[in-house]
Formats: structure tokens, sequence, C-alpha cells
């Protein structure tokens, strides 16, 4: 039986604009090895080239089929409703590019869906317009609903925080895409065609990626180089399979490959 990977980028790999110690040595051994894997990010801002470039920097050579976004799961998602639709979107360059090659029509006014993601680059006046189309009738999809941090210093505001404010506006809850919603867990899994039990999610956060992929039945491993604090995990009502400081210490085959 075959085995493979769902690996989150930020946390996991690198924190902000620093290498976390080991991650390269990992993703080579992957590859030596041809184990299967794929980074599974909820961010929706970067298309995959950009992706490719910033694991480039930190000296990680990888190819965009290595890159699956909550981006590419909202425009397979939509795509997959047959609608061949209208959005009006609140997003940058990864969610435009998946949206357009997956159907969608983008377009200014009279949507059929309002789509949300990360991005610096629309106003207040933007989200106003948004909060008036769903008003009228347009449905609300958000690529995922991530937290801010909640750090100084932060330059971009938690898609949860943008979601809360026009879910609050229109009294309309948005379907949410990413981790760890089913429909993204899922996606994945089968961008890399494997099946639950082939299936390990390694993350840093307990809320996206350890519950996501505890709900879809997949073995989990969390890392302690991100967001997650081992003081904090006895609050929660799930456990991953395994607690290590970083992938680096991940050895393979893992235990229940063998």
């Amino acid at each position: 039986m075959k085995h493979g990977l769902l690996i989150d980028m930020d946390g996991v790999i690198y924190s902000g604009e620093t290498l976390i110690e080991g991650a390269d040595r990992f993703i080579a051994n992957l590859l030596k090895h041809e184990i299967p894997f794929t980074f599974m990010t909820n961010n929706s801002q970067r298309t995959r080239l950009e992706a490719v470039r910033k694991l480039k920097n930190f000296g990680i050579d990888v190819t965009e089929d290595h890159i699956y976004t909550s981006a590419m799961a909202t425009g397979k998602f939509l795509g997959d409703q047959g609608t061949n639709g209208t959005a009006y979107v609140l997003g940058e360059g990864g969610l435009l590019t998946s949206l357009h090659e997956n159907g969608l029509t983008l377009v200014d006014t009279d949507p059929e869906f309002v789509v949300l993601g990360e991005g610096r680059n629309f106003t207040l006046d933007m989200v106003q317009r948004a909060v008036d189309m769903i008003l009228a009738g347009a449905k609300f999809i958000t690529t995922n609903r991530d937290p801010s941090p909640k750090k100084p210093g932060w330059n971009n505001l938690g898609i949860a925080a943008t979601t809360a404010m026009i879910e609050e506006a229109t009294g309309i809850k948005a379907f949410v895409i990413g981790k760890p919603n089913p429909v993204m867990m899922r996606s994945a899994r089968k961008y890399l065609g494997l099946e639950t039990a082939e299936t390990t999610v390694v993350g840093d956060t307990m809320e996206t990626d350890i519950q996501g992929g505890i709900q879809m039945g997949y073995k989990t491993i969390l890392v302690l180089s991100g967001i997650a604090q081992k003081e904090h995990l006895g609050r929660y009502a799930f456990k991953p399979d395994m607690i290590i400081s970083s992938v680096d210490q991940i050895d393979l085959p893992l235990k229940w490959w063998q």
C-alpha cells in the first residue's frame, strides 16, 4: 500500500521568512524516496508558482504539482457545481487564477457568488459592495477561516476577521472551503491519488490541520514549530497520532505505514 503526506507550510516548513531547521532535509528525503506529498495550504493569495519560488528561496526545490491551496479547492468546488457561474472576488492572484481555470466568470455586478480570500488590495468600499450583493442573493463563499496570529506588527488582517465582518453585516454565514472543512481535506487527498488509510496530515495547528485530518480519518502529526503550544493541548477533545518538535524528527517510513 502506498502512503503520502498532506503538509502545511507556514509553521511547518518555514516561519515567516525563516526556514524551520531540518525542513529542507525532510522534503529532500521525501523526494529521494518518491513518497507522494503535497503542501496543503489555506493561503489563497499566492499562485502555485509564487509558492514554489518562496520554497526555492529556502533551498527546497519542488514543482507546482507539489502545491495544493484553498484557492484550488475553492475553484474546484465551484467548478464541480456545474454552474459555470459568475463571481465577485475579494482576493488576489492565486484565487483569481483558480476561479478562472475552473470556468467561473469574474464580474463586478449581479454575481452568483461572492468569494472571499486573503488580500491587501481590496478596500472597505469593495467589502460594502460584497455585502450588498449577498443581501441581494449572492452566495457567500470564503476560502478559509484562518485567524490573525494576533502579534504586533502583523501586516495582513486574518480572513476570519473579514469573514465575520461580512457575516455580521448580512446575517448570512459563509460556506468555508479550506481546512478543516472536509471539502479541502478530501480534495487534497484525491489530488494525490490516495485513499483515506494511505493519508497522513502534518501541521502546526490543532483547529485546522489536526482537526481536519481526524475528522477525515487520516493519521495526523502535530509539529510544535508553529502555532500550537504543548501546554495547551489538554484543552482539546481530540489528539494527534504523533507530536514532535519539527518535521526533522519524522523518521520514514512512519510506524503506521509498516
